[in-house]
């Protein structure tokens, strides 16, 4: 019995590290305050609470200084826990750091075994499709170690080219109801969602693209009022969260946090 991919009874999150000032970046625009981070991180644990989640906070894990991304470690389907193995070297430890907890909160925990990679945030789920994009950070061959896993699951495995200048596969898109995805004009040009309902991010707002729909909300990054506007027109409640401090080494909504139905 598959979950609606929008409905969610739980959330894990970590709380930013101090060391988040040391977090991968592509481009980079200062380090982030970790006082501010906290902040931002607070209200968005305190939105996934509203939206009817039971969350799990863990503690910050100072050695590994982007762990606050808890997402791109660890796949969640049907309740069980997909151990995955981080494209970037710093956060290959990640995926061991977080197992632990992992087994305390999900049915079931599975270890992805391969030589390749696979980040969380090049993974986007519907209700019965899993579609990985490949990246820097996720490798054909981990695709292919990762798709038995997803097979005995119930879901069947789209892996998708995400284009080169783009870091995650979700950094520019989202899901937004079991049929219906939000992204960037240009990862929707790529032909990724074929059959699927497409809203564009407005011109400008990118960055937009990364939001999460968490049962009735839409949780949007501030600053694109007219991607919200367009989410608004479409049916969709948006709740607007300030992310600017993990923005700043590569984060977003989706990101911090690992969403799942027991």
């Amino acid at each position: 019995m598959t979950h609606p991919s929008f409905q969610f009874t739980h959330a894990l999150c970590r709380l930013p590290s101090k060391s988040v000032t040391d977090g991968l970046r592509a481009q980079d625009q200062g380090d982030p305050d970790p006082l501010a981070f906290a902040a931002e991180h607070a209200a968005y644990i305190s939105a996934l609470r509203d939206a009817g989640c039971a969350v799990t906070v863990l503690p910050a894990d100072e050695n590994f200084p982007d762990s606050v991304f808890i997402e791109d470690p660890a796949l969640v389907l049907n309740g069980t826990a997909i151990v995955l193995r981080p494209g970037a070297e710093t956060r290959l430890g990640e995926a061991a750091a977080l197992r632990p907890a992992l087994v305390e909160n999900m049915n079931n925990v599975v270890d992805l075994q391969t030589a390749g990679y696979v980040d969380g945030g090049d993974i986007l789920c519907t209700d019965d499709r899993v579609l990985l994009g490949l990246s820097a950070r996720t490798s054909e061959q981990g695709a292919a170690d990762l798709r038995p896993l997803v097979e005995a699951l119930g879901y069947t495995l789209h892996v998708l080219q995400t284009p080169p200048d783009i870091l995650h596969f979700k950094t520019e898109s989202s899901l937004l109801d079991e049929s219906t995805v939000l992204a960037t004009p240009a990862l929707a040009a790529s032909g990724a969602f074929y059959g699927m309902t497409v809203i564009e991010t407005a011109a400008g707002e990118d960055a937009a693209a990364n939001a999460i729909r968490v049962n009735d909300f839409v949780f949007l990054s501030a600053g694109y009022p007219n991607t919200a506007k367009r989410l608004e027109d479409a049916g969709y409640t948006s709740k607007i969260l300030n992310t600017s401090q993990a923005a700043l080494v590569d984060g977003g909504l989706s990101c911090m946090s690992l969403r799942y139905s027991l």
